[in-house]
């Protein structure tokens, strides 16, 4: 094999290398809430993660996440996914007037705050993120999307708020509020307790699938360059050798 094939085929691993790399992601600059599975529908039920990082230089670190759920929304149950080294704590406040539901049930006590806290040691340092994962509804039904707003405490005191709503115009704010689109309601679509669950389910199991995907493009963009540079390596050996075997050549001529 000419060593043109060897540096060839080390150039493409090494590119593909790179590629799996880039493509791995890279954490969001912005407090987000990100849906995985089925989009939430108008009355029913979701799951959500709330991808938090941290931004200040070290050794500031992230030491409470707070997330408001808006009373008017009427949402009465929220369930938090347990994380490792944060501890989780649901806010009900009793509503001013009952809120109606679709099916009849009136909501007089609504979820109007989730809010972690990091256990010593566990705290994000400014190069870290994390996930914060919540199941909760029912859902209204008067609004196109639901916004969550946002406190980040940092540990020299300092608070960050994703506070601000997205203009119409769609140019994103310095600190915009996480915010998730809600789809029409189905027909049919009358047990919102039993969609919540499924879609609780499925969001955990494509959560895992995403980490898992990531995991694997990490690796497999490591095993590229590895191979690449490996390639590049038998190439250069391969043009030296060849170049020995020429210059012995033309010395018994």
């Amino acid at each position: 094999m000419s060593q043109h094939v060897f540096k060839r085929a080390g150039f493409l691993a090494a590119t593909v290398g790179a590629a799996g790399l880039l493509g791995a992601g890279v954490a969001s600059a912005h407090v987000t809430a990100n849906v995985y599975g089925p989009q939430p529908t108008k009355g029913g039920y979701a799951a959500i993660v709330f991808r938090v990082p941290s931004e200040e230089k070290d050794p500031v670190k992230t030491t409470k996440v707070v997330v408001d759920f808006k009373a008017d929304y009427g949402i009465g149950s929220v369930r938090t996914k347990p994380l490792p080294g944060w501890t989780a704590e649901v806010t009900k406040s009793k509503l001013p007037a009952p809120i109606t539901k679709d099916n009849g049930t009136q909501v007089t006590e609504a979820v109007t705050a989730v809010t972690w806290t990091a256990q010593p040691g566990s705290e994000l340092k400014a190069t870290d993120y994390q996930e914060f994962s919540v199941s909760f509804g029912p859902l209204p039904t008067n609004v196109d999307q639901v916004e969550f707003p946002a406190h980040q405490t940092y540990s020299d005191g300092k608070v960050v708020d994703w506070n601000q709503p997205t203009p119409a115009g769609g140019e994103e704010p310095e600190h915009p509020a996480p915010t998730v689109k809600l789809a029409a309601k189905a027909e049919g679509d009358g047990d919102h307790a039993a969609m919540g669950a499924n879609t609780a389910s499925t969001t955990g199991e494509q959560t895992e699938a995403a980490a898992t995907s990531d995991s694997t493009a990490r690796w497999l963009g490591g095993a590229g360059l590895l191979v690449g540079a490996v390639g590049l390596g038998v190439g250069a050996g391969a043009t030296i050798r060849a170049r020995k075997a020429t210059a012995k050549s033309g010395g018994n001529s």
